[in-house]
């Protein structure tokens, strides 16, 4: 600090030069000479003040910068609201947003995907960059986000723990998840919407046809008509209900590269429908690995509601799992992952009530059979487990195959004989 030199008095002390002040220790900026401090008013080397005070000025500058910056982070809060939830000195926020506890739940049906939306950001903490991460993994609907386990939000989002055990909390709350009657699941379940296969006969079978909410599985070996029936469902989706419709599309996911629009154009003709409008309304995805098969999934959600889809292909389920997972020590994975992706497509169901998925699988057989068929589905009991309706197709004479119920929750053991023919799949 500047050497002190004599004290100064009122009468030699001009006002608004700069002094160097004994009581504070420090330089007082010129002009801001207070009269109680002048008997401490010493005059230094003028360099040293001039310094000090250049070094005042930027400290009162950087903390002007600090507060524009606090300001900036104060404004943007809001829209990085889930950053709140990862830091153990934020757990407690203000949660003073506005709530819709009191809204009525509205049908599914009715909803687009804008409502289901914005019922998303009405939630106590989304803000735009939280609301951006959930529309990005797939979460649009207070649905998704209620029946999804939290490590697979956190994981395909990257929101924080809290915040998506609050918004889990919220969305269930908002749908009244609990317990209810049998006599409400009755009523739901008289109103199901169904499919027509194209077949009486293996409508009879179905129980009226290919039910919504639910995972059926067809497989058998080749030749036995399991894409020609996912060609065909693909088709009458799009039908009027009094035809065997859901006047929806479809999302045909194809591993195994048999897709053919030839035939949906076949199929199409067959039934007086244009064959450009229902190619349209068809939604198709190569899956060209086990991952890409898994993603196509999870991006399916986000074309549900945007597309009016009504059915889901995948043809066929277990196609690329068999050949990238090679051998006993590969098992356990490739049954843990094969889970992981039906209970994608289970969820999809939960969802969306009024959505039907629909996958094929392929056959293995049991060398220590020696009476009997030794065929079994592939997959062991994990796809056993996962679908809700197992169906067994096999071949018959000529055109004929036939479908048998392996299980089904609802419905008896059965057989059922139907024909493939040039206008796709009949009695």
């Amino acid at each position: 600090m500047a050497k002190a030199v004599e004290m100064n008095t009122e009468e030699d002390f001009q006002m608004g030069d700069p002094y160097y002040c004994t009581e504070c220790e420090r330089n007082h900026i010129k002009g801001q000479i207070y009269q109680d401090h002048l008997e401490f008013a010493q005059i230094g080397d003028l360099s040293d003040i001039e310094l000090d005070e250049e070094e005042e000025v930027d400290e009162e500058e950087n903390e002007s910068e600090i507060m524009d910056e606090e300001d900036e982070e104060f404004e943007d809060f809001d829209e990085d609201i889930e950053d709140q939830y990862d830091d153990d000195d934020n757990e407690e926020e203000d949660d003073e947003e506005d709530e819709e506890d009191d809204e009525e739940e509205e049908d599914v049906d009715d909803r687009t995907l804008e409502e289901c939306i914005e019922e998303v950001r009405n939630l106590n903490g989304v803000g735009d960059a939280t609301l951006r991460k959930l529309i990005k993994a797939g979460f649009t609907s207070l649905e998704s986000i209620a029946f999804t386990p939290p490590s697979i939000i956190q994981e395909d989002s990257g929101l924080g723990e809290k915040t998506t055990a609050k918004l889990i909390k919220q969305s269930m709350k908002l749908l009244n998840i609990g317990f209810k009657s049998a006599q409400d699941l009755w009523d739901h379940r008289k109103n199901i919407a169904k499919i027509s296969s194209g077949s009486q006969e293996l409508d009879n079978l179905l129980g009226g046809g290919v039910e919504t909410g639910s995972v059926i599985e067809f497989f058998g070996e080749y030749r036995t008509g399991k894409t020609q029936i996912m060609h065909q469902l693909c088709v009458n989706v799009q039908l009027p209900e009094e035809r065997g419709g859901l006047e929806g599309n479809a999302l045909y996911i194809d591993t195994e590269g048999t897709f053919r629009p030839e035939r949906i154009i076949q199929m199409a003709e067959a039934l007086d429908l244009d064959y450009n409008k229902v190619l349209k309304n068809i939604i198709f995805g190569r899956a060209y690995n086990s991952d890409h098969q898994i993603l196509l999934i999870k991006e399916a959600g986000n074309l549900i509601k945007e597309r009016n889809v009504k059915i889901i292909v995948v043809d066929s389920l277990i196609g690329h799992f068999r050949s990238e997972y090679v051998g006993r020590g590969t098992l356990a994975t490739r049954q843990q992952t094969i889970n992981q992706h039906l209970h994608d497509l289970l969820r999809l169901c939960d969802i969306f009530p009024d959505l039907s998925v629909v996958v094929t699988n392929q056959v293995q057989a049991k060398p220590d059979v020696f009476y009997g068929n030794p065929l079994q589905a592939a997959g062991g009991n994990i796809i056993a487990h996962g679908c809700t309706i197992r169906i067994y197709l096999r071949k018959g004479k000529g055109e004929q195959r036939v479908a048998k119920i392996i299980d089904a929750p609802h419905l008896p053991e059965g057989e059922a004989v139907f024909s493939i023919t040039g206008n796709g799949i009949n009695d």
